[in-house]
C-alpha cells in the first residue's frame, strides 16, 4: 500500500511518499499554498499521479497532549480533505517532527537556505516513517 504523508502548514504543506511496498518514507514535494481551491487541486492530482492509497497527516498536539489552534486547523483540514477524496486518512502525532527534521538537515550539511526549501517534506517523512513503524 502507497501512502502519502502531509506536513500541513498555513502556507507550505510538505509531502512524502512510500516505495511501493509501502515500508520507506521519502521525500516528495512542498506546495505552496496559494488559495484553498489550487491547494486541493494540486494534491489530488499528487494522489492520482502516485497511485496513493493512504494518506497520513501529521497531528500536532501540545506537549502535554492539549489541543491547540494548530490542532484544529489540522483536524478542519482533514476534514476538507476527507470530503473530496474516498482515501482512508490516518492522523500521527507529530510532535517536535520540525526540530527533528531541521536537526537531520542541519547533520547532513545543509545550509539554511537549502535547509529551508526541503525542511517540511523532511518533516512529512518522519510523520510517515512514525506511522509505518506503528
Amino acid at each position: 500500500m502507497r501512502y502519502l504523508g502531509i506536513d500541513f502548514g498555513l502556507k507550505r504543506i510538505g509531502l512524502a511518499v512510500t516505495d511501493p511496498a509501502g515500508t520507506m518514507a521519502f521525500p516528495f514535494t512542498t506546495l505552496v499554498k496559494k488559495d484553498r481551491t489550487s491547494f486541493f487541486v494540486e494534491l489530488l492530482a499528487v494522489l492520482e499521479q502516485e497511485d496513493i492509497q493512504g494518506i497520513v497527516v501529521g497531528l500536532p498536539q501540545s506537549l502535554d497532549g492539549r489541543e491547540t489552534l494548530r490542532t484544529r486547523q489540522v483536524i478542519n483540514f482533514v476534514r476538507r480533505l476527507q470530503r473530496r477524496t474516498d482515501l482512508p486518512v490516518f492522523l500521527t502525532d507529530e510532535s517536535l517532527s520540525s526540530e527533528e527534521a531541521e536537526e537531520r538537515l542541519r547533520a547532513a550539511g545543509l545550509n539554511p537556505e537549502k535547509r529551508k526549501a526541503v525542511l517540511d517534506q523532511e518533516a512529512a517523512v518522519i510523520i510517515l516513517q512514525r506511522h509505518l513503524n506503528s
